[in-house]
């Protein structure tokens, strides 16, 4: 499958993922600093992106749990997720989410 990721200076990055993975890992595997620091737990808002309007109603909704955390993402709006909950399947194919501007990536420091 594929997925485009804009990144934090807005550049569209096209990598392709196997379905069964998750949209962290995928954008970590494509080098986009989504940092994912409780490692899937929900646990932070490190790995936060914002899934374009027209795929955003396609996903599962979010748990109470990733609600709250998305409470402390910066930059979180209406369409945000965390990338680590959101599990790839053949209908996300073409999936598109943005980095937000705001996202820092301290493994990268």
């Amino acid at each position: 499958m594929t997925l485009t990721f804009i990144d934090p200076r807005g550049k569209a990055v096209e990598t392709a993922a196997e379905s069964g993975d998750n949209l962290l890992r995928a954008g970590q595997a494509a080098g986009l600093p989504l940092e994912g620091t409780c490692e899937g737990q929900m646990a932070c808002s490190t790995c936060h992106v914002i899934v374009a309007a027209e795929w955003f109603d396609r996903l599962p909704p979010a748990s109470e749990e990733e609600e709250d955390m998305l409470d402390f993402a910066a930059g979180a709006r209406r369409t945000s997720r965390l990338s680590c909950q959101i599990e790839l399947t053949p209908d996300l194919d073409g999936l598109t989410v943005s980095v937000p501007a705001e996202s820092n990536d301290l493994r990268r420091m």
